[in-house]
């Protein structure tokens, strides 16, 4: 099985030594010089362009339409996907191991993020501007009305599969990023983001994060895998939690 996951990246970084591994650089139109070492998003059928906006979409977004594989992931230079707990890049998924995983599942995931004190859509909106998700709603009521029970659903959950992590074979991978890069680049063509902050023009990638559970709720023929996520560098939780608790009750700043 040719199995490949991109590692989105931003800077130089330590990469895992696994060839099931390769990093991308994202947004490497904008930053032709920056590093010279990692595959770019810029190369073939790509919108590299966009990674202001798109975040880590940019690398799927090339992954998908110029990588001919059996399945594909993605992850992040600090996010990995793990079958234990040990911050090392040696005890990352390896390649057998998502092998062997796809054996018996189509899809791949991190555990479940929870917020417990609110709901997905609650916690966007208190996070972000708001004025993307209500367009984004109205896209999916009006193209995809199929998927509105299940949209609906997911946003009234208190978690969610985070970060556009996953591994996917090639099938769902073709069903997701058809339907998620059509929802997301309607919604792109029905708002004007050219007054929000720089961390707040990074919409298209925020939204994005609950569709992947909207659609495997709408698709439970494919079975799937929660493992381990890893985080590579240390977290103030004390910081994140007031982060957390600030935009709870002033809303996003």
């Amino acid at each position: 099985m040719e199995v490949k996951v991109l590692v989105a990246t931003h800077k130089n970084y330590a990469m895992p030594k696994d060839d099931l591994y390769l990093p991308i650089f994202v947004g490497k139109s904008l930053h032709p010089d920056v590093n010279h070492s990692f595959q770019g998003d810029n190369t073939g059928n790509n919108i590299s362009a966009k990674n202001p906006y798109y975040n880590e979409l940019t690398a799927i977004y090339w992954g998908w339409k110029n990588l001919d594989l059996d399945a594909m992931g993605l992850v992040h230079y600090r996010r990995y996907l793990s079958l234990n707990h040990k911050k090392s890049l040696n005890d990352v998924l390896s390649r057998q191991q998502a092998v062997d995983l796809l054996k018996d599942h189509d899809i791949i995931l991190p555990p479940k993020r929870r917020y417990y004190i609110e709901t997905i859509e609650s916690h966007y909106l208190h996070s972000h501007e708001h004025e993307p998700l209500e367009v984004m709603s109205r896209v999916i009521k009006e193209r995809y009305p199929e998927y509105l029970p299940s949209y609906e659903k997911v946003m009234k959950r208190s978690w969610a599969h985070m970060f556009n992590m996953f591994i996917m074979k090639r099938e769902p991978l073709n069903e997701y990023c058809n339907w998620m890069f059509d929802v997301i680049g309607e919604v792109e063509k029905q708002i004007d983001i050219s007054s929000y902050t720089a961390y707040e023009q990074r919409v298209y990638g925020f939204l994005s994060e609950p569709l992947l559970d909207v659609w495997l709720d709408m698709h439970p023929e494919y079975s799937t895998k929660e493992v381990e996520y890893v985080f590579m560098e240390h977290v103030n939780w004390l910081k994140k939690g007031g982060s957390f608790l600030k935009r709870k009750v002033v809303g996003h700043w």
